[in-house]
């Protein structure tokens, strides 16, 4: 099983999530997230003053699925968020070693 963590830019959210929804995804964890990577925030004017903004909203995406889904799942990912500029996100990959449906106890592949 493997873990996905997608960190997006906001305004890219809806097309990914109709992405993951015509491959068969069916659950997801959405977060509203703010932070920065390389292009470190920008500067902006208020009423005339100028303040930067070092932390940026983001959109976390985070997925428990089997491990055969996981390329469709990036590339699904990859081609919905991206557009081409600075700042379209990260995607990160983790093994998931168990899993666990509080519900009734099932365990593994079964718990997705």
């Amino acid at each position: 099983m493997k873990k996905i963590e997608a960190i997006i830019q906001p305004s890219r959210f809806e097309s990914v999530k109709e992405a993951l929804r015509e491959i068969g995804i069916e659950g997801i964890t959405v977060s509203e997230v703010r932070g920065h990577g390389r292009q470190k925030g920008h500067t902006e004017t208020y009423r005339g003053r100028e303040y930067s903004v070092d932390l940026l909203p983001k959109v976390k995406l985070e997925l428990a699925l089997p491990e055969a889904q996981t390329a469709q799942v990036i590339n699904a990912i990859l081609q919905a968020a991206k557009t081409g500029k600075i700042g379209d996100g990260k995607i990160f990959i983790s093994t998931l070693d168990d899993a666990i449906r509080i519900r009734n106890g099932e365990r593994g592949e079964g718990a997705l």
